[in-house]
């Protein structure tokens, strides 16, 4: 019997399970999706849940928790920079499944697991004030020319 027993095994040792976990939860966080199969994205979900939830409090020991369970700089501090402040306000449900299919192999069902608030890189954000500046440019100088050559008619 299963009694108080939570959680998938994966028919995994408990160390090859940890592992699989950390590297799909850091996929997930880096990436911001993530193509798995159901019952790994099922069990790394609730994972998932937790530490940002326990990044919302935007502590220094909140931090350390999370970095003793990923140990990964990266991940680590864009779960508390920049996904906490994106999910403040959301009291759970920070990922989606979303079925794809079953795999050619073994028939297994195929999900992306996925946050429900995308991050926009500081990049993409300068890229585009940059595009709608050139643009709004761009259209005067082509109405100047405009009005330039219908003066000269």
């Amino acid at each position: 019997m299963r009694h108080r027993v939570a959680g998938k095994k994966l028919s995994r040792d408990r160390d090859h399970r940890k592992a699989l976990f950390k590297n799909l939860i850091r996929a997930l966080v880096i990436h911001g999706s993530v193509k798995t199969t159901e019952s790994k994205a099922k069990a790394v979900r609730r994972l998932v849940e937790k530490l940002i939830t326990k990044s919302k409090q935007g502590t220094l020991h909140s931090r350390r928790l999370i970095a003793a369970f990923l140990q990964d700089k990266q991940a680590v501090g864009k779960i508390v920079d920049e996904l906490a402040p994106l999910f403040k306000k959301r009291p759970g449900g920070y990922t989606r499944i979303v079925r794809l299919g079953q795999r050619q192999g073994d028939n297994a069902m195929m999900v992306k697991l996925e946050l429900v608030e995308k991050t926009v890189k500081k990049e993409e954000k300068e890229t585009k004030k940059k595009t709608t500046k050139t643009t709004k440019t761009v259209k005067k100088v082509k109405k100047d020319e405009k009005n330039k050559s219908d003066q000269g008619k």
